[in-house]
């Protein structure tokens, strides 16, 4: 079912916990991690199909969620050619949705990836709101945002405030914030490493001493020579010293 655009009409959901996760779904045999989708059939209302697409694809019942809040609008996005199929090329564009926002009020083990014949996730994990938007295949990516942003309104977080700064979080962010890390426990480890060779060289430093009163005499009688062969001899012999 299409509609004069070219555009499958279509549920998405981000389901929650008393924490504000979002559930976080591992597509089957995919790298991938997404929210439960899926198409509205005919005679659907939106409702009606989320509820559906919830029990099909995670095994959870009306009864295991409350709804929170869903988007106003269809948020649309277009699918790549080559991830479409021949025959409706030029005719399919790419699905709209209306996304909704749950509350989940069941145990985690009501959750049931294997209620169907052909199911669509093979492992999932709870995740702070904001998730990482570069596991998610990249033509849903702005739609993803657009449904996180426009459903954050309806979020209400811990009085310890621990929510609010999962909220404010962007976890896009963090691989780069764990090489800064690492970059930083690197610098430490160097200035470590300088510390304990500034120490070396101060134990060391009485034997430089007595050596470079041994070499003096080796300078004085090589100067002679250093003189007759020119300057350049001598830089030598000091960057040796």
């Amino acid at each position: 079912m299409l509609d004069r655009e070219g555009f499958r009409p279509n549920v998405g959901i981000i389901l929650l916990n008393a924490n504000n996760e979002v559930w976080w779904g591992k597509r089957v045999r995919e790298h991938s991690w997404q929210f439960p989708q899926g198409g509205i059939k005919y005679g659907e209302t939106p409702e009606q199909a989320m509820y559906r697409e919830l029990e099909e694809e995670i095994g959870l019942r009306q009864e295991h969620v409350k709804i929170v809040g869903r988007t106003r609008d269809w948020l649309r996005y277009e699918v790549p050619d080559h991830f479409i199929k021949r025959e409706v090329r030029g005719h399919y564009r790419g699905q709209k949705q209306i996304w909704f926002l749950l509350r989940m009020v069941a145990r985690d083990n009501d959750v049931n990836l294997r209620l169907t014949d052909h199911p669509e996730f093979d492992a999932w994990r709870w995740h702070d709101y904001w998730v990482p938007l570069d596991v998610v295949i990249e033509f849903k990516r702005d739609v993803y945002q657009r449904a996180l942003q426009e459903l954050s309104r309806f979020l209400t977080w811990p009085a310890n405030g621990q929510g609010e700064r999962r909220h404010t979080s962007r976890y896009l962010r963090q691989p780069h914030e764990r090489r800064s890390q690492e970059r930083s426990n690197g610098g430490g480890n160097s200035a470590q490493g300088a510390q304990g060779g500034n120490a070396g060289n101060a134990q060391g430093g009485g034997n430089k001493q007595v050596a470079n009163a041994s070499s003096k005499a080796v300078v004085a009688a090589s100067k002679a020579i250093a003189d007759a062969a020119g300057s350049s001899k001598l830089v030598m012999l000091r960057d040796k010293e």
